[in-house]
């Protein structure tokens, strides 16, 4: 199964765009009237914190699960034609696949996938799944829950054969 929130990027672009006109604006707007003395600084570090905090949550969420591998990405919304400056991809092999937890936060989502590694440590990456749609994520956590369904059916059965 294939997913990813690419249809939130039109959105994402927007938002930017409107918390900068809005800190120029706002900004011009308290200088030329003199209403406040000193309160244009609060407005400007009120949008500086809500762009910081659109900035971590846009990120862009993929999830391939076709095939041998299980292939999970996560990249920033803008720039990633020219700078892949914040990507964090998983490519496992579906039966190193242990477990999975999401979080849910009040602004901010999370996928955590736990992964077994060649010398039975257990490794947790985490992705950003804040601005994948309900549906979608239902998807997702089915088609994990299939993955790891698929590994204890596995290892039972190798376990079986032994003894």
């Amino acid at each position: 199964m294939r997913t990813d929130n690419r249809n939130v990027k039109n959105t994402i672009i927007s938002i930017y765009f409107l918390l900068v006109v809005l800190a120029v604006m706002l900004a011009t707007v308290f200088n030329s009237f003199h209403i406040f003395e000193g309160s244009s600084l609060f407005v400007i570090i009120g949008l500086l914190v809500a762009f910081v905090i659109v900035h971590f949550i846009a990120r862009y969420f993929e999830y391939d699960s076709d095939g041998s591998k299980l292939v999970i990405t996560n990249s920033g919304l803008i720039l990633t034609q020219f700078l892949n400056y914040r990507e964090d991809q998983l490519e496992i092999s579906k039966d190193q696949l242990v477990g999975f937890k999401i979080h849910n936060y009040y602004i901010y989502r999370t996928l955590v996938v736990a992964v077994q590694s060649k010398n039975k440590s257990i490794r947790k990456e985490r992705f950003n799944i804040t601005l994948l749609r309900r549906k979608k994520l239902k998807y997702v956590k089915q088609s994990l829950r299939k993955i790891l369904k698929e590994n204890i059916k596995l290892k039972e059965g190798i376990d079986v054969r032994r003894t």
